[in-house]
């Protein structure tokens, strides 16, 4: 009961956060903001932007993938795009994670696309 007048008094990004933090745990994931430099981890998220940008003239595909907790930046170095990859959809990287600046990183995760639940 007490979580259905939570839910009935949170706006909706607080609802998609508590739903995507919730989906983390279950899938034994990694939350972005308890992810420590150079662990290597497992995150789950939601795609919330692409981004393409050379980098010493290679081409570079940045991810922002959102998991409730935080945001990291997913960047494949040489590719332009990967099939299945797109704003809204969720997937799950693993790799080493870093920083830039204040913005934690993994280059070249391995990734799975996840199907959303219904």
């Amino acid at each position: 009961m007490r979580r259905a007048v939570r839910r009935l008094a949170s706006d909706e990004h607080e609802i998609e956060a508590d739903d995507l933090q919730k989906k983390v745990e279950k899938d034994g994931a990694h939350p972005v903001a308890r992810c420590q430099q150079r662990e290597v981890v497992t995150v789950l998220g939601t795609v919330r932007s692409m981004t393409l940008r050379p980098l010493a003239g290679t081409p570079t595909l940045e991810v922002e993938l959102y998991d409730g907790s935080g945001t990291v930046m997913l960047t494949w170095l040489g590719r332009r795009e990967i099939a299945g990859i797109q704003p809204g959809r969720q997937l799950r990287a693993t790799g080493r994670i870093t920083t830039d600046g204040a913005q934690r990183v993994i280059f070249n995760p391995r990734y799975e696309l996840v199907l959303a639940a219904s």
